[in-house]
């Protein structure tokens, strides 16, 4: 497993943007280009949700229906970073977001990080 620290959550208002960044370390992080990196949310009262991911060498990203076109996820290997770019935020975007990487020869999200609140006031 790899330890992950998510940061750049916030109070913003109805259509401002924030980027969270999450960084990546552990002694057995040889190279974070050996994990798919991803975003989930979970929001007051409701289940975790996936938000975004993308590949090992960032050639290709999924995002959820519900925030295509608003969110954008990125990663740096050479830094050991994953970053989510929300546009256009809205109140129900209001979550903790998560930071999660799964290693190339598995099919589990192993490691997550603390979480980063974000909150969309209206």
């Amino acid at each position: 497993q790899v330890q992950l620290v998510e940061s750049g959550g916030g109070l913003v208002q109805a259509g401002d943007s924030l980027r969270l960044s999450c960084a990546a370390s552990g002694r057995t992080l040889n190279s974070l280009s050996s994990y798919t990196m991803g975003w989930f949310r979970r929001a007051p009262g409701k289940e975790r949700e996936f938000v975004a991911s993308i590949s090992p060498s960032g050639g290709a990203t999924y995002s959820s229906d519900s925030m295509k076109g608003r969110f954008t996820i990125s990663r740096d290997n050479a830094k050991n970073t994953v970053s989510l770019l929300m546009n256009s935020l809205k109140p129900e975007d209001t979550a903790v977001y998560y930071c999660t990487a799964r290693a190339v020869w598995t099919n589990a999200w192993e490691s997550w990080g603390q979480g980063t609140q974000v909150t969309v006031s209206s």
